[in-house]
């Protein structure tokens, strides 16, 4: 989706600048920098949003498997900084991302993903988006690796699909969930609550991964437990730096890399997101080793 994100001004009127945002979009941007070949599934308006996303994107190394939609428009949001934190605006709805349906994820298996990553927000965008986020988790050919992250919006989950967020987040083989974010949407209150509830079930993830804030992270995996602290920098906006941690996490895990590794480099690259006014890191600031000839390609479609 299109961000625009304000610019320092004098005058009353606004200004803003155009960048990319959105939580899928965000973790294949980083995955590209880091020397992965992706590809990103979703639906555009034929608009100068639309023709902006699928440039910038495109220009990041990101393969865009894009369908442009004629009637709807381009998911838009703006970020709107202020002395309490940075208040987020959504104009999603009726957005050409919610026309995605299920039968989209046929060209996402077309390209044999090692890696398909989707969201609690995407499913939340209509009844035929949610068909899709299941057919990625539930399709996938033997060998995919599934990666879920919770991403609540309050804007967007709630009481209504509480329950099927949980009945997705279950259904993949890595999980992303923020401490708060469970809290908010299943009244759990520690880690092992947290834990209990997405593992102590068929099916259940084999990797779930909480992040704390301002604490850090915790993944967890067969019983046992790793801490990564947060990094200590100085915030400039916060928002993105979940999508970040996310990209910097399923880079490493690729590799096969332990697990300490993988939360160091998610922490490492939120690090530096934290630092910025956009979600977006550029190349240098994203990879940390040499670019990977034959990286994963990464199937996934992102929110509007």
């Amino acid at each position: 989706m299109a961000l625009l994100v304000p610019e320092p001004h004098e005058d009353a009127a606004p200004r803003f600048r155009t960048e990319i945002g959105g939580a899928e979009s965000n973790v294949a941007v980083h995955l590209a920098h880091a020397g992965r070949a992706v590809g990103w599934r979703s639906a555009l308006g034929d608009d100068v949003f639309g023709h902006h996303v699928r440039a910038r994107l495109t220009d990041s190394g990101v393969r865009c498997l894009l369908r442009e939609d004629r009637t709807r428009g381009t998911g838009l949001y703006m970020k709107e900084p202020g002395p309490e934190g940075t208040r987020v605006r959504y104009w999603r709805r009726g957005s050409a991302a919610s026309g995605l349906t299920g039968d989209d994820a046929a060209e996402v298996w077309r390209w044999h993903p090692r890696l398909v990553h989707t969201s609690g927000i995407t499913a939340a965008l209509s009844d035929t988006a949610e068909d899709l986020v299941r057919a990625l988790l539930e399709e996938a050919p033997p060998g995919t690796l599934r990666s879920f992250d919770v991403n609540h919006r309050p804007a967007l989950h709630g009481a209504h699909n509480a329950g099927t967020v949980l009945d997705l987040a279950r259904r993949a083989d890595v999980v992303f969930c923020g401490l708060d974010e469970a809290q908010a949407l299943w009244g759990v209150e520690t880690l092992t609550e947290l834990g209990a509830l997405l593992t102590d079930t068929d099916p259940a993830p084999d990797l779930l991964v909480i992040k704390q804030g301002a604490q850090g992270a915790t993944a967890l995996r067969d019983g046992r437990t790793w801490f990564q602290p947060a990094p200590r920098v100085e915030v400039v906006e916060p928002v993105g730096a979940g999508d970040a941690f996310a990209a910097g996490f399923l880079d490493r895990l690729l590799d096969g890399a332990p697990l300490p590794e993988c939360l160091a480099e998610g922490a490492r690259l939120a690090g530096v997101v934290l630092g910025l006014t956009g979600d977006i890191t550029g190349v240098q600031q994203c990879r940390t080793r040499p670019a990977h000839p034959r990286g994963a390609v990464r199937g996934t479609h992102h929110h509007q």
